[in-house]
């Protein structure tokens, strides 16, 4: 038996409770990792709360990501006593996830801890901070520079935008944070953005096309967000993509894509494969700053994660939590 947070739906009845669970109810895998941190993102508020049908298999053990130390394993790839990191592979959806003391899972899902980073510090980053990453890499690629101007960054409150302010103000580029908390102005100026931008100027419908003003963006809320940041894309510019907390829907034109051959890149941290992992993971050790990630983070025991997952949907969370399973 072990502790962790059970998520069942019987007749119809939904619930996600802090119990004691049977090792009977982790899945067949190569790979049994005792958790030490685990975190919450939007998709893990989504499944304790049941308000969106983020799991798909039941009894589920939520939780999206883990840190910890590998204890049973056959995959030759790692060794009892191993630290590793997991994020994404539809864990915590369709497979049991990191909201428990312990965790099965398949070896080639893990990805080595970094030694720069302790498991309560990379939980801090997560799944969120890992994303940011990508979006970073993304716009890195396409070759958006510090000197090609500001580069946009919606949602900047949650956990991904928490992240990339952080992380693009560490390499230089001016940052523009689109909020609907104006009241925490200063703390992501702290974090390193230079202007801050109220999210309705952005967050109802726009024109197909309007003044060209960022040279990139990061883009975690979708629907009308999007496609505005989109429509101001300076030419040649890249927009990464990576969350809906405005909605799934895409309500554009093809204007920006034809006329200024700006980019739209779909940025996916679920399936990404290993390279791409290991690489955004080598860059997080480098690129963020601890001090700032510090500053981003709550820490709360696994009895308060079904609370606090609602309180991150109705947008009441600040920057990153992490979730210490042994409490």
């Amino acid at each position: 038996m072990f502790k962790g947070i059970l998520i069942s739906k019987d007749d119809g009845v939904y619930r996600a409770q802090l119990q004691d669970i049977d090792d009977a109810v982790l899945p067949e895998a190569d790979t049994t990792v005792q958790v030490e941190w685990s975190t919450l993102n939007y998709k893990d508020g989504l499944a304790l709360t049941g308000k969106s049908p983020v799991v798909r298999r039941f009894p589920m053990v939520p939780g999206i990501d883990f840190a910890g130390t590998v204890i049973e394993t056959s995959n030759p790839a790692w060794k009892n006593g191993d630290r590793v990191v997991l994020n994404g592979w539809g864990v915590g959806e369709t497979h049991c996830g990191g909201l428990a003391e312990k965790a099965r899972v398949k070896g080639e899902w893990l990805v080595p801890l970094p030694a720069s980073f302790s498991a309560r510090q990379a939980m801090a980053i997560g799944t969120a901070g890992y994303t940011a990453m990508l979006c970073v890499l993304a716009l890195e690629k396409h070759g958006v520079k510090p000197a090609d101007g500001e580069v946009l960054v919606t949602g900047a409150n949650g956990g991904v935008g928490s992240v990339a302010i952080a992380l693009l103000a560490k390499l230089g580029y001016q940052v523009a944070a689109s909020t609907g908390r104006p009241g925490e102005a200063e703390h992501l100026k702290s974090l390193g953005a230079s202007t801050i931008i109220d999210r309705s100027e952005l967050s109802a419908p726009g024109k197909p096309i309007g003044k060209e003003r960022w040279a990139g963006v990061i883009d975690t809320v979708g629907s009308h967000t999007l496609a505005n940041a989109c429509a101001t894309t300076k030419y040649r510019g890249a927009v990464a993509a990576c969350g809906l907390a405005g909605g799934m829907d895409f309500p554009a034109t093809v204007a920006p894509f034809i006329l200024r051959g700006v980019v739209l890149y779909g940025i996916d941290s679920v399936m990404a494969p290993l390279a791409v992992r290991q690489e955004a993971w080598e860059r997080l050790g480098r690129d963020l700053e601890i001090a700032k990630l510090d500053a981003i983070t709550r820490e709360i025991p696994l009895s308060e994660a079904v609370a606090v997952g609602s309180e991150l949907l109705a947008g009441k969370v600040r920057g990153r939590v992490v979730v210490d399973v042994s409490r």
